[in-house]
């Protein structure tokens, strides 16, 4: 009996577990070599600042998909390293944004190079229109379940 689109869609998810399972222990593999005491959470929000400086808390909950009370946390771990720190926002004295100290900044040329090194690796042999296909399978999935909401 052939496989149905719900077996194969089945299988899909759990490679997505297993890849993000993968990119993890890759990085945290790198920050324990180097003696770092960060965790593959702090760095998903440092990567977001990265991107972003300067936003507030729901923000960075929203872009990471991780609840407000996780990210507080993360937040305060991080702010306790030296690497964020909150201020009020100037528009609205309710709303404190996160910005990186200039630690925080720099500890972006640390860990770019590991995290090229892992994509590269990902996707070795994989042509770049594969790649872009299966982000847009991907895409069209979460808008599907967004939907459905």
């Amino acid at each position: 009996m052939g496989k149905t689109k719900i077996d194969i869609t089945t299988v899909f998810a759990r490679e997505l577990t297993r890849m993000n399972t993968a990119f993890r222990q890759f990085i945290q593999q790198k920050v324990k070599q180097h003696g770092m005491d960060l965790t593959f959470e702090m760095l998903q929000v440092m990567g977001i600042l990265w991107e972003q400086d300067g936003i507030n808390q729901q923000e960075i909950s929203a872009q990471s998909v991780k609840d407000k009370v996780s990210i507080t946390y993360l937040v305060d771990n991080l702010s306790r390293r030296g690497l964020v720190f909150r201020q009020e926002d100037g528009n609205d004295r309710r709303n404190r944004l996160v910005y990186l100290t200039p630690d925080g900044r720099q500890l972006r040329q640390t860990i770019r190079p590991w995290v090229e090194e892992m994509y590269a690796q990902a996707s070795r042999n994989i042509p770049m229109d594969d790649i872009a296909s299966c982000l847009d399978v991907l895409e069209r999935m979460y808008q599907n379940l967004k939907r459905s909401d």
